[in-house]
């Protein structure tokens, strides 16, 4: 399945004159890696790219220094391609206003590991058995031919070491695709530094703050139990949106807990909640439950209202 829909894309960008590849809102480093890599190889062969996020937010600073990014435009100023691809996104939703982009290309193809994701592009390449989109653009790439080097290689490496959690849940396959990537020359410790362990001071205050006031439900669950941590408007003064993403990190390894879960007010009234679980816990019904996706061990939705609003629904349906 995942071979066949790999060679029916790479069919369609081996004739492309131009592309637009579509990544999704608050775009991480599997998404703009996916995107990167992808246009960095069809930019080689003589392909017009361009590739875009949607939403007014700056580009994480890990983010930005990766190979390729000169292809990145601002959504209000594509051309919109007869192809557009979308990586990572687990629906159309996630790709908000270049939603549009999207669904008025002549061809419209979706690259995606969310097991939530009901495939919804003219081709669907869209395989939960993959640690992340990064591997499946690989996939596409060497279906096209593709020659790897390190400037590709590390647009994936980012997807894939960022996915994995640095690795530490990635199957038997991730680890050969990464000795792989490294052996084209990508500088794993310089990236690993940058994705995982660099924050602005600021974060400092921000995680104490969030820490001293994380709750536990031990009855949540049917007994598992649940973590959960507030990250307001006020928490994030001064720091980017990605910097709470390493909130739900530290709150998943309550060992009393099965389940974690952080609540992200990115406007006032608005918030993203990040859920994971270690092991017992399947998170994609209770995302869905919400409106949002993902996978087993690692989903999330939007809610609006107060904190204690979004909170308290969240433990209801727990």
């Amino acid at each position: 399945m995942s071979g066949s829909a790999s060679a029916a894309i790479a069919a369609t960008l081996a004739t492309a004159p131009a592309v637009t590849i579509c990544c999704h809102v608050r775009p991480d480093a599997d998404t703009i890696g996916s995107g990167l890599a992808l246009g960095l190889a069809l930019e080689r062969r003589g392909v017009d790219v361009e590739v875009a996020y949607p939403g007014p937010e700056k580009l994480p600073e890990s983010l930005a220094g990766l190979p390729g990014a000169g292809l990145l435009r601002e959504p209000g100023r594509l051309a919109g391609h007869p192809v557009v691809v979308a990586v990572d996104a687990a629906n159309l939703g996630r790709l908000d206003e270049l939603g549009e982009v999207f669904t008025g290309a002549e061809t419209s193809i979706a690259i995606d590991h969310h097991a939530s994701n009901p495939g919804f592009g003219d081709i669907d390449l869209v395989d939960p058995s993959a640690d992340c989109t990064a591997v499946l653009v690989l996939e596409v790439l060497d279906a096209l031919g593709v020659e790897l080097d390190a400037e590709i290689a590390t647009c994936v490496y980012a997807g894939l070491t960022t996915d994995t959690g640095s690795f530490r849940w990635a199957r038997p396959d991730s680890f050969r695709i990464a000795a792989r990537l490294l052996e084209t020359g990508v500088d794993s410790r310089r990236w690993s530094r940058v994705l995982f362990d660099s924050h602005p001071f600021e974060w400092f205050s921000m995680m104490s703050g969030v820490l001293a006031s994380a709750k536990l439900v031990p009855s949540a669950c049917n007994g598992a139990g649940l973590v959960y941590a507030i990250v307001d408007q006020k928490a994030l003064a001064g720091m980017s949106w990605e910097e709470s993403e390493s909130v739900v990190d530290t709150i998943r390894t309550a060992r009393d807990a099965e389940v974690a879960a952080v609540f992200k007010e990115n406007q006032p009234g608005m918030w993203t909640v990040s859920l994971r679980s270690k092991d017992a816990v399947d998170l994609v019904p209770i995302a869905r439950a919400h409106g949002g996706g993902g996978h087993r061990q690692a989903s999330g939705y939007s809610d609006t209202g107060t904190a204690e609003e979004v909170v308290a629904r969240l433990l209801e349906s727990l």
